[in-house]
């Protein structure tokens, strides 16, 4: 099934988020650390704290392993809504670029 996600991020966590992200460790986890990694690659700034994503599941608790596993370490206050297709309605700053940029940005703090 595939759902469409809005997350509040845990700005104290982004910077450990990016480096699981780009270090290979959320990517190597079976079975789905390359979709968390795609979803994250795709995931829009919805505002100063929420992302939003579209994200394909089959458990039977949307996003239940993921969760249990990376998202809920680094987001909360989650929104599952169940859609047919992804619809190019994502809008906003690439959560990606912005976490690149406060890993990247000494002076960034939260």
């Amino acid at each position: 099934m595939l759902y469409k996600i809005k997350a509040k991020i845990k700005l104290e966590t982004l910077k450990d988020f990016f480096t699981a992200l780009t270090d290979g460790s959320i990517e190597a986890q079976k079975p789905d650390g390359s979709y968390i990694l795609k979803a994250m690659k795709e995931a829009v700034m919805v505002d100063n704290t929420h992302i939003a994503w579209y994200e394909a599941c089959y458990c039977a608790t949307p996003l239940r392993h993921e969760r249990e596993t990376v998202y809920d370490t680094y987001l909360s206050e989650f929104s599952t809504v169940m859609v047919y297709e992804v619809i190019d309605d994502l809008e906003g700053e690439s959560f990606w670029a912005y976490m690149e940029e406060a890993y990247y940005d000494e002076a960034y703090s939260f």
